[in-house]
Order: structure tokens, then C-alpha cells, then sequence
């Protein structure tokens, strides 16, 4: 939601600043997302006037233009603007200006040989509507060197609020400008709105078939209107939040969707035939709506028709046929009340986000149906003239009344704060509540445009909200003798080791869809037909994910295409086998492409190496650590799911029944169905399989041995038979001495030119660690040829020279 501070204090009259605002805004529960304060980003602009412009003498483009900033030295500036000529007063960036619509900073430059001192800008370059071909032109009094924002008065910043969906009252100035109120920012401006005497009966009669879909419908025609442009005020507030404004009666009903939350619709009166339906489409029906596209509708749709046919779609977008030119002369004005959920429904299968289906679908005030039909006529007679016939209403122009009993302790209950009941009620009322008695119970009506506002925790909600959500004291969990019992359960605490594990690996987490399109789920061993979404929001998005790295892979891709092919992305999440809840898994899975090797422990001379299934492994086996899996029951099989390549691939597992995840290279089937370039490397691991740790303490108690002398590494390269195992070549080397060989690595694995074609070198770090002296080269040398005996006895390989 977009609005001007301007816009806000034709609702709230206020002498706070602009800070002092947005901040109370954050705090009240209507967070401040973005300030666009023109006035202070374009400061650094000045008005300039070019004295001459002449022709560069090296392109044909290009203008030498002489330049008076209001100094006494005269400014050169090479510009390739059309209009560029002399006498223009225009707009001028000093060296060192950040260019907002462009996004650099402009320094002296040499353009084809000539020197030039800055820059003469366009709209466009400022960030501001453009609608000519050139630099900016000021009228001749523009005052030279004089700050352009003060002089343009652009000084009007734009705020931009985040909502939460049950706010739909803040869709609108002038709800924001009511809470602010509330919240002593200022005073509410809130002017009645006189109804407007019809001069004749509306000659269009209007029939809801449907009440569940219309619950109200308010008509009225204004005859002998003058459509064409709007005012500047409203063109202003409309251009301010980033609208087109388009002639008068359409910008009346932009305007009031935004400053009341109140949208309507106008027809022009003489393209509309016949009375007003309003009915559920037929199957089949189409709307050539407003946004130029046609849709095909279906009974479902809600829709306003007349014996041409569909004239509307209720709620959301109008059709262009009955669409308002500067050539209507007779307008029809509708304001209704929608149901929510069919609006909501409607949108999502059409793909139309309208600002219309934006409010309706979040519920408008009932009450202000009828008003707002009146405050759009009384705007479309004070900018186009028009008498006005008496309103159609049909269904209940009000909704339905709600009245809460409110214990006033409630709010010190709930919330932890002391709110004095004066206070109390000063609040509830700014809000448009009212409170009926002095406590300890009193009864609260809720107003017509809160439907959010359903209970007693409600009202606390508002009221603490607005005393100060930084006023709630911060109560300290009562310990007691016996500590505290863990709240998280072992799943959230599985989830958050494993994130920070696989982050310390230098991976980024991304959040991905929970949906996929049904043929990658098939790929992943998903698509059962209980695994289909009834009402998904984009075909490709159809099936619940059984697996995290459709969408991971998509994201690798996405970065590839903008140039960043060298990645590592994880995401922990659900995944879904069938749909019961046993068949939901929580996992963590992860790519790395291209470059991204995980490569911690320096042995790629070369730098950077290309990432391998051994990576991915490392992964696997952080993310298992890190959540508490059993490492030494852990066992490697080659091969892995369907969807890896069968020879680059391996299975974790503790049993062949307990399967914990699988590691390795994309298979290019599976790249090729995906839409992915390789090699890609992944791995999956589903945390819920991971055994529990055992409740009893064993009799041994662990103990940190730190060792004072320094540890000794030794590098090893055996040649060994393809079909041996390097997890067979690392037991065996640790087996030689388990006190002293602390730690096993594989760094290398080579098969090609030097090597037999049945041969491979595995290449081993072996970490020596002495305990009570410092080694001596013998011991060492002593040690090694033990590993060395030791893994060519149990492998058959030989140390390679």
C-alpha cells in the first residue's frame, strides 16, 4: 500500500515529522517497507541554463554544450540529447551526483576527446515520469543554480506499508490516517458525506441472482457529464503511487479505491443495453477486460451483465466495451459488496490482480457501500458536471452488528501491561469502537470496517498495540530448582543444526516452492494423484514436492542464466511421499555447481577445483554430524536413487531397512527433464529417519584429550585396483595405530594417463598426533612403513613413485 504524505494529512492533521510517522506506523503493527523521498534524493540537481551548443567535433550525435550552473566559471558538458540548444534552463549533475534512474555516479569524463564536466539530465534519469525525448526543460524563469526539488516542489514523500492480510481497512488513506490518530499522532479528519438528492429514477433496474455471491448492489446514472482530464491534485496523488491517470471518471473511482478502500466501477451508460444482472458466468462466456487481455469464463466467476452480455467482472476488472471515453455523457456508478472467497478464487484462475480484487478479496467496509456510491457522485458532478438520479440499492447496504463482553483485565493478562481504563477506552474509540460501560466487563460494538475483530484477545491486540508493543515487559521464564525443559522439539532442533552445519560449509540457503509441476515430481518418485493440488496457483505448480531439489535446481539454473554458475544452495524443508501425515519427511537437501567445491582443506593446488559427488558427500555427512546421527553406524553404498548417475552416486545408511539419504552426480536424465545444464551435484537426507540418541548414559564418560605437541601429517598414493574402495584403503591406514592415527582423508583420485586402464590412485592424508612426546623422524618413518605394509596388504596396491 503506496501513499504521499500529503495524501495522509488530507485525512490526519498532524505537525510530526516525517520520521516521527513512519516510525509510529512500524510500531502500531503497519510496517514501513520503503520512503521515496524525492526532495531529499534529488537535492544534489540543480537548474542550469545552456548558454551555447555547439557540434562535437568528433560525433554526430553529440553536442559541446557551455553550461551556467549560477558560478562564476561556466560549466563544459558533452550531451547527446535532441533538445539540447542554447538559452534551454534545464537540469544539471555536478561530478560526484548519483544518478537515481540509472544507478552510478557520474565523474568528469572524456567523451570522443572532449572533456565533460558533468551532466544534463532527463526525467528518466532523475527517476521521474518522462514524456519527452531529451533533457529536462524548465520555463524561462526558472531561477539559475537554484536546488531543482525545492523549486519543482517534489517534495512530498512517497511511503510504502507492508499489510498483513487481516488489515484490509488500512487499504485505504484515510484507515492509516484513523490509526496514526489513535495513536497520537494527530487529529482524524472524518467529514460526513451528504447523500445527494436524486433529480430522477434511475431508468436501469439491477437483479442479483445470487446473494452469496453479491450480498449489495448500489446503482446510480449521472446524466450529461463532460469526461476529460483529471485535475492536477488528483493526477498528482494518482502519479505519486505510481498510476497512469486516465480521464476524470476513471480517475474518481482509482482515487476513492485507494483514499477509502471503497473500489467501484463506471459504465458508460449508453453502451450498457438493457437492465443490470448480476449472475454467475456461463461456461464458456469471455470478457474483453480493461487490461486489453480476453478471458474465457466459467460458471464459477461472478460477473455483472446485460443483454449484451458480460459487461464486467464483479469485483475484479471491467470490460472495455462499456468503458468510460472522453466521449461518455451518461455514466452508470456501481459500488457492491463481494464475496470474498469467490473474488479471491476467481483472480487466482484468471491470473488478474486488479487493485479492485486486491481489496474485495480481504473484505471492504459493508457500511460505506452506500456512502461511497455517494461520494463518487458528488465528485463526478464537481469534476464533470451531470444531474444525478435517485440510487438502486439492493441486499443489505450495512453488515452485521457485533457486540463483545470485555473483561477490562483481559489486557493485563494477556498482554503483561497496566493500561489505565481512560486510556483504554480513548483508544477503542479513535479506532471506531465503541465502549458501553465501566468494568469490570464493559461491551464493545465493533465497527462495520473491522472484520478482523472477532474476540476479547482481538481487543487486547488493538489496544496494545497502539498504548505501545514496546511497553510489554520482558518476563524472564521462572526457573526454579529443577532447569527448564527443552521447547523445541528434536525435529526443529535437527532443522537448525543442520542449517548452520551446511551454512559453515559456505552453502546458501534458499526457500523454495513446495510445489512442483507434476513431471519433475515424477522424476523424483512423486505425482500420485493424492499428491495433486485441487486448485493450484500456476500449472507448474500442480504436485506437492517429494523432494528438495526440483526447486534447488531450478534456482541453480536461474542463477546460471544471469552469470552466476558457480554456486552451492541448501534448503531445509518438507517433503511429501504420500498424504498421510507418516508420509512427510523433513529433509535437507543441496546442490553445488560449476566451481563450488567445498575444497576446506587446501589440497587443490590449482585453486579453485570443480565440484565432485565426494562434495556432496561432505554435505551429507555435515548435515548428519550436525543433527546428531550416529557417524560410526553410518554405512556408504555405491549407487543411489533413480534420479543420480549410477556410477557417481552413493546411499547412507545404517541397515539396508534405514535409509538416511543419498549423495552424488545428477544423472542426465535427470537434468535433461528439469531443464538443467551439468554436472550438477546433490544430495538429500531426511532428518526424521535419524535414530533418537539414547535416553541412558553409558557407564564411560567422554572425555577431551587435548595433546600439547604438534600433529604430524603424512600424504600417501596408492595404485589399486578400480573395483577397491578408498573407504577400504582409509581403515585399513587408520587401523596401523588407532591411539596415534587420529584422522583418514582422501584428497586425490586419479585414473588416466600413467595409470593402468584397470588401475586408480588414491591419493590419502594420514594425521599422526603424539600424546606424551614429540616424534622423532625414526618413529615416523616407523609409522609409515607400517601404513604402507598395512594398506598393500589389505588392498593389493602398491605406494606409486
Amino acid at each position: 500500500m503506496k501513499f504521499s504524505l500529503s495524501w495522509l494529512k488530507d485525512h490526519l492533521e498532524t505537525d510530526e515529522s516525517l520520521e516521527t510517522l513512519t516510525d509510529k506506523l512500524t510500531m502500531i503493527g503497519l510496517e514501513v517497507e520503503h520512503i521515496d523521498d524525492k526532495a531529499k534524493l534529488l537535492k544534489p540537481f540543480t537548474i542550469a541554463e545552456i548558454v551555447t551548443a555547439v557540434q562535437h567535433p568528433n560525433a554526430d550525435r553529440l553536442r559541446v554544450c557551455t553550461v551556467n550552473a549560477g558560478d562564476d566559471k561556466p560549466l563544459q558538458i558533452v550531451c547527446g540529447a535532441p533538445n539540447a540548444r542554447a538559452g534551454l534552463k534545464t537540469v544539471l549533475a555536478r561530478p560526484g551526483t548519483y544518478i537515481p534512474g540509472k544507478d552510478f555516479t557520474i565523474g568528469l569524463g572524456n567523451i570522443r576527446g572532449v572533456e565533460s564536466q558533468g551532466m544534463i539530465c532527463s526525467a528518466g534519469e532523475l527517476g521521474l515520469p518522462d514524456n519527452i525525448d531529451g533533457i529536462i526543460e524548465l520555463p524561462a524563469d526558472a531561477p539559475v543554480g537554484a536546488i531543482y526539488p525545492d523549486w519543482a516542489k517534489l517534495g512530498d514523500p512517497v511511503i510504502e506499508i507492508n499489510l498483513t492480510p487481516n488489515r484490509q481497512d488500512c487499504t485505504g488513506v484515510s484507515g492509516i490516517a484513523r490509526d496514526l490518530a489513535a495513536a497520537d499522532m494527530g487529529v482524524f479528519k472524518n467529514p460526513g458525506i451528504k447523500p445527494i438528492k436524486g433529480e430522477f429514477p434511475c431508468p436501469v433496474k439491477v437483479t442479483v441472482e445470487d446473494a452469496k455471491l453479491c450480498p449489495g448492489f448500489a446503482l446510480r446514472l449521472v446524466r450529461g457529464v463532460k469526461n476529460g482530464p483529471s485535475p492536477e491534485w488528483l493526477q498528482k496523488k494518482l502519479t505519486s503511487i505510481g498510476l497512469r491517470p486516465i480521464n476524470a471518471l476513471v480517475d474518481i473511482t482509482n482515487f476513492l479505491t485507494f483514499d477509502r478502500a471503497r473500489p467501484l466501477h463506471v459504465f458508460d451508460a449508453a453502451k450498457v443495453k438493457g437492465d443490470i444482472v448480476v449472475r454467475r458466468a456461463r461456461d464458456g462466456e469471455t470478457l474483453l477486460a480493461l487490461d486489453g487481455k480476453t478471458y474465457t469464463l466459467d460458471s464459477k466467476a461472478c460477473v455483472i451483465a446485460d443483454d449484451n452480455g458480460v459487461e464486467s467482472l464483479a469485483g475484479i476488472m471491467g470490460g472495455e466495451a462499456s468503458g468510460c471515453s472522453e466521449d461518455t455523457t451518461d455514466v452508470l456508478i456501481e459500488s457492491a459488496l463481494w464475496n470474498e472467497i469467490n473474488i479471491a478464487q476467481t483472480g487466482r484462475r484468471l491470473g488478474i490482480n486488479s487493485d479492485a480484487r486486491y481489496r474485495f478479496e480481504r473484505g471492504v467496509d459493508p457500511v460505506f457501500m452506500v456512502p461511497g456510491l455517494e461520494l463518487a457522485t458528488k465528485l463526478v458532478m464537481e469534476l464533470c458536471g451531470g444531474a444525478p438520479s435517485e440510487s438502486i440499492v439492493v441486499g443489505k447496504p450495512y453488515g452485521d452488528d457485533r457486540i463483545i463482553d470485555f473483561p477490562i483485565a483481559e489486557v493485563k493478562r494477556l498482554a503483561a501491561i497496566d493500561v489505565p481504563f481512560p486510556e483504554m477506552r480513548r483508544i477503542l474509540t479513535h479506532l471506531g469502537f465503541m465502549v458501553a460501560g465501566s468494568g469490570p466487563v464493559v461491551k464493545v460494538a465493533v465497527p462495520s470496517w473491522r472484520s478482523d475483530v472477532t474476540g476479547k484477545a482481538d481487543i487486547v491486540e488493538e489496544v496494545m498495540r497502539i498504548f505501545g508493543v514496546d511497553k510489554v515487559p520482558m518476563t524472564p521464564f521462572p526457573r526454579g530448582d529443577a532447569p527448564r525443559k527443552p521447547v523445541l522439539t528434536q525435529i526443529q532442533q535437527r532443522t537448525r543444526r543442520a542449517k548452520r552445519g551446511l551454512a559453515a560449509r559456505g552453502l546458501v540457503e534458499a526457500v523454495t516452492w513446495s510445489f512442483i509441476s507434476k513431471p519433475h515430481a515424477e522424476v523424483f518418485g512423486g505425482g500420485a494423484p493424492e499428491l495433486a493440488l485441487a486448485n493450484p496457483i500456476a500449472s507448474d505448480l500442480s504436485d506437492m514436492r517429494p523432494s528438495l531439489l526440483p526447486g534447488l535446481i531450478a534456482a541453480a539454473q536461474a542463477n546460471a542464466h544471469r552469470g552466476s554458475s558457480d554456486l552451492a544452495l541448501f534448503e531445509v524443508g518438507q517433503i511429501f511421499r504420500g498424504d498421510r501425515p507418516q508420509d512427510q519427511f523433513m529433509a535437507a537437501s543441496g546442490v553445488r555447481r560449476g566451481l563450488a567445491s567445498s575444497a576446506g582443506n587446501g589440497r587443490h593446488w590449482s585453486g579453485a577445483s570443480a565440484a565432485n559427488a565426494l562434495d556432496a558427500k561432505a554435505d551429507a555427512f555435515a548435515v548428519l554430524a550436525a543433527a546428531g546421527a550416529p557417524m560410526q553406524a553410518l554405512q556408504i553404498v555405491a549407487g543411489g536413487a533413480n534420479w543420480l548417475h549410477p556410477g557417481r552416486s552413493g546411499t547412507i545408511q545404517i541397515g539396508p531397512q534405514n535409509v538416511l539419504g543419498y549423495f552424488g552426480e545428477l544423472h542426465p536424465r535427470t537434468l535433461e527433464a528439469l531443464g538443467a545444464d551439468g554436472p550438477l551435484m546433490a544430495f538429500e537426507v531426511i532428518l526424521d529417519r535419524i535414530p533418537d540418541a539414547k535416553q541412558k548414559a553409558t557407564r564411560a564418560k567422554p572425555t577431551l584429550e587435548l595433546s600439547a605437541f604438534q600433529p604430524v601429517s603424512r600424504d600417501f598414493a596408492f595404485i589399486v585396483d578400480r573395483k577397491i574402495r578408498s573407504g577400504d584403503i582409509l581403515r585399513a591406514a587408520a587401523g596401523v595405530d588407532k591411539k596415534l592415527v587420529t584422522d583418514v582423508t582422501v584428497f586425490d583420485v586419479y585414473e588416466g594417463k600413467g595409470i593402468d586402464d584397470d588401475k586408480k590412485s588414491v591419493a590419502i592424508a594420514v594425521t599422526m598426533q603424539p600424546r606424551e612426546k614429540t616424534l622423532t623422524d625414526q618413529e615416523i618413518d616407523a609409522v609409515t612403513a607400517k601404513i604402507v605394509a598395512e594398506v598393500t596388504k589389505k588392498t593389493g596396491g602398491t605406494l606409486r613413485a
